[in-house]
């Protein structure tokens, strides 16, 4: 019997179009995100992350994690409104705001702010998987962060205690035992400083303004800027945290790669850093890094701080590609903003004095 032998010149035809095929489907998958000579997905670039969307769900959703398209185009009308009107062209001959402010809401707040010029929230709602989303807090299910721990309010307390958001023109903290709250540039806020930006870090929020975001990647470091304020993150991979009692204003961060995510574990926080607005030294953020096919970035964090919140909180949002600039922020550095602070302090101070010694004589 004759024995029966493979065509070779069909197989190999069938081989080399079996290979190429393959190939092409791999490119045609790879097609959409840009990679690095290592292979991995190359994050690189500015992104705009403003969004109509907010941080935590009004409580009028309830645990509905999704908005239907005629209720993300509504949010969108209602701030078109808004920019509108207050976009006007202020009055030059409009009177002096009252002492201790307007009392107007949002980051102009009631030191008189004029109009809508500054501010940049985003023009509309983002969505994840073609959903539009009620809120960027997706755990716990009502879209909120979880309820506070007795030690979390405590801390709190003490970090707000004594603190009078309202502005009457006096040195009302003499009234008080103890020091004043402009005693000294170290009494002020981290963010009044100039130490810290007002978005977080490890997570990072979006905010009124100042929302872009910018990556540069390295195989062996990934560095974050963001734009509010002057907050460069430099991400270690492949590496270990330091000992607890090593501590940064920015935390520690570490990372590396699952498949095509890139995983940032965040410790070893400063006492004044409130990482996820709030947290405490303790804290421990999780961040997932994807990049979708459009060139966006899917980005969700997890926050985890037993002593603040009694479980933890996730959030997602998206990242947007852009092509724009990263600006700097000035912020305090070489202006006269805090010996503006303190010195107007010293003199409030002087007045009240002044004040009672001739009530006194009186």
């Amino acid at each position: 019997m004759r024995s029966v032998r493979p065509d070779n010149r069909k197989f190999n035809t069938l081989l080399i179009t079996g290979f190429v095929l393959a190939l092409a489907a791999a490119l045609v998958a790879e097609a959409g995100i840009k990679r690095t000579a290592s292979g991995k997905p190359d994050f690189s670039g500015t992104y705009d992350v403003a969004t109509l969307t907010p941080l935590e769900r009004p409580e009028d959703f309830g645990d509905n994690l999704y908005l239907t398209k005629d209720e993300a185009d509504e949010i969108v009308k209602r701030q078109q409104d808004r920019v509108s009107e207050r976009s006007q062209v202020s009055d030059p001959n409009r009177e002096a705001p009252p002492d201790g402010g307007d009392g107007s809401p949002g980051a102009a707040g009631n030191v008189g702010g004029y109009n809508n010029f500054w501010l940049d929230v985003g023009t509309d709602t983002f969505s994840v998987g073609g959903k539009f989303r009620t809120s960027i807090i997706v755990e716990p299910k009502n879209g909120r962060m979880p309820p506070m721990t007795d030690m979390g309010t405590a801390r709190l307390a003490k970090l707000f205690a004594g603190f009078r958001r309202e502005n009457d023109g006096t040195a009302w903290w003499l009234d008080q035992e103890g020091p004043g709250p402009y005693d000294n540039m170290e009494q002020r806020h981290t963010a009044e400083r100039c130490l810290l930006g007002f978005t977080g870090a490890a997570p990072t929020f979006p905010s009124a303004y100042n929302n872009f975001k910018r990556i540069v990647q390295t195989d062996d470091h990934v560095m974050i800027l963001i734009e509010m304020v002057h907050d460069a993150r430099i991400v270690r991979m492949n590496s270990e945290h330091p000992p607890g009692n090593v501590t940064k204003w920015l935390g520690d961060s570490i990372g590396w790669w699952e498949g095509d995510t890139l995983v940032i574990d965040t410790t070893n926080f400063h006492p004044l850093s409130r990482p996820g607005r709030l947290g405490s030294v303790n804290a421990h953020v999780v961040e997932r890094f994807s990049k979708n096919d459009d060139g966006n970035l899917n980005y969700t964090f997890t926050v985890e701080d037993p002593s603040v919140w009694e479980e933890p909180w996730t959030g997602e949002y998206i990242w947007r590609k852009s092509d724009q600039k990263v600006y700097e922020y000035a912020c305090h550095e070489g202006n006269y903003a805090m010996p503006g602070i303190l010195k107007g302090a010293r003199l409030l101070e002087a007045e009240k004095r002044d004040a009672l010694i001739s009530s006194d004589a009186v």
